[in-house]
């Protein structure tokens, strides 16, 4: 029998390891309204299936005292099951020097990134940190370097999701910001570059870390948080969520489940509306089709004119690109190019089909879109789709017009099929400002100029916008009625599941970022 001593002190050393900053700390955690890095972990994966590592490192600075070398340096990291699949995850404890970052902190990071790549498995950042530990300096630094690289070569290969549970300032943002997706709680979370002091002493301006950098901030202006929740147990439940819809890798594909399937295709007819003056919620039209409560949509509040998201058709999963009319007509700008685009490149690395449904009048027009770089930001949604190999199924719900019907996924931009409603319209611009441009001096010599305008706008319609000259064409695969579109989509992403795309070999491509 062993001495009892070996026990004695392994179980001393597991305490120590768990106990974080000390019941003081933690109570004042839980006074803030936020979980400890143990009990997120808790939420976060399936019940009894984590794994812990690293939980005896200590800090081995020589800056730090010793009563601050404190089991685990801040952070709990491991792996362990999520909705029954393989994850690996990074929980900073704020109880701990503020889960500052110092170099085994980050040293334990980056070691459960590497296992999360090799393993070819999901990574989950938990982030309640104040930023770089000031007693290790460029030690602290050379850590975010370490971790920023690994974010970067595993990009496109496993899911990096970045959770932001309190505050994320300094270095500490660029990791999230490399992420594929990250999420935030309402009253607790904070991500800026700068905090309210130095903002102050530079501009002069006082701001709260919220107006700075909190949720609402970065769901509805920034455009750097994806989804946002109440609180920590929401939020982590989101997470789950969301991994349903995912693959482990880029390897493979995402798992298909059994769904509830009802088909309200025909009620499309009701939603969109023929006067092309109307508005709708594109919504309500994927919702029409999708598996019953399965459309998750991903940055709900920010560039609203376009919507994103993941849903399921007959319990396989599909990305969803959709024009939204009830905010700018669903025209492109700036916001929502960039939005869009960087969804679709998300779709295809792991292997995710793309529906796109199209009902857009254009890229949004003015001097403020141009100087903000219309141009550029609208290249990265043409560069996005064409990149982009996996199954890709357009539908044309109404107006198609300009460039932005080629951006949204236009078949010679590499859609497999188009499909159009029959009160779709294939043109560079809408009847009444072609007919003005067109017509507008036999218009102006017009007695009766308004008759004739609207003649002229008639007959534009009926010869160049119905979409069955595009059909003719070979732009539109088929116009089909509305109880027709679940059928039709199911059974093109049905025949396309096993597409093969070959490209040309090259390092990467030159994306206009």
């Amino acid at each position: 029998m062993w001495n009892k001593v070996y026990l004695e002190k392994l179980n001393e050393y597991k305490a120590k390891s768990q106990a974080g900053g000390g019941e003081a700390r933690i109570e004042k955690q839980h006074s803030q309204g936020k979980l400890t890095a143990r009990e997120r972990i808790d939420i976060l994966f399936d019940k009894g299936t984590f794994r812990e590592i690293g939980a005896l490192r200590v800090s081995t600075s020589l800056d730090l005292p010793e009563n601050k070398r404190i089991f685990g340096d801040g952070v709990v990291t491991g792996y362990g099951k999520i909705n029954g699949r393989t994850v690996y995850a990074a929980s900073q404890d704020f109880t701990v020097s503020g889960g500052s970052l110092g170099s085994a902190h980050a040293k334990k990071i980056c070691q459960v990134m590497d296992l999360a790549l090799e393993s070819m498995a999901p990574f989950v950042c938990i982030n309640d940190g104040g930023g770089a530990r000031i007693e290790e300096g460029v030690e602290s630094l050379d850590g975010y370097s370490g971790i920023f690289t690994r974010n970067t070569l595993a990009s496109g290969i496993i899911p990096q999701i970045s959770v932001i549970l309190g505050p994320c300032a300094g270095g500490a943002c660029y990791s999230p910001a490399i992420t594929d997706f990250i999420f935030m709680t309402e009253k607790t979370s904070q991500m800026f570059i700068t905090g309210p002091g130095v903002v102050k002493a530079v501009t002069a301006e006082t701001v709260s870390p919220e107006e700075l950098g909190g949720a609402g901030i970065h769901s509805n202006k920034s455009g750097v948080a994806h989804f946002t929740y109440k609180d920590d147990k929401a939020c982590l439940e989101g997470v789950r969520n969301l991994l349903k819809y995912l693959p482990q890798n880029n390897m493979e594909k995402p798992i298909d489940v059994d769904t509830k399937i009802v088909d309200k295709s025909k009620e499309i007819e009701e939603i969109i509306p023929d006067n092309f003056k109307k508005s709708y919620d594109v919504r309500d039209v994927i919702n029409s089709f999708a598996d019953r409560e399965s459309f998750l949509e991903v940055q709900p509040e920010f560039a609203k004119n376009v919507i994103i998201g993941f849903m399921r058709l007959d319990g396989k999963v599909l990305g969803v690109v959709a024009n939204q009319p009830k905010f700018l007509a669903g025209s492109l700008d700036v916001d929502a190019s960039d939005k869009a685009s960087r969804f679709v490149r998300f779709c295809d690395c792991f292997n995710i089909p793309i529906l796109t449904l199209e009902d857009v009048p254009g890229y949004m027009p003015g001097t403020k879109q141009e100087h903000n770089g219309i141009i550029r930001h609208g290249a990265k949604l043409l560069f996005a789709y064409a990149e982009a190999t996996v199954p890709k199924v357009t539908l044309i719900l109404r107006k198609a017009y300009g460039g932005a019907y080629i951006a949204m996924n236009s078949k010679n931009l590499g859609a497999d099929y188009v499909f159009a409603l029959p009160i779709a319209q294939l043109a560079v611009m809408g009847a009444e400002g072609a007919v003005d441009i067109l017509h507008r001096k036999e218009i102006a010599a017009a007695a009766n100029a308004q008759e004739v305008r609207q003649q002229l706008i008639h007959e534009y319609e009926e010869k160049y916008l119905n979409p069955y000259i595009a059909a003719k064409n070979g732009y539109i695969d088929e116009v089909i009625s509305p109880e027709n579109v679940r059928d039709r989509l199911t059974t093109a992403f049905d025949y396309l599941k096993d597409k093969k795309k070959a490209r040309h070999w090259k390092k990467h491509g030159n994306i206009p970022l």
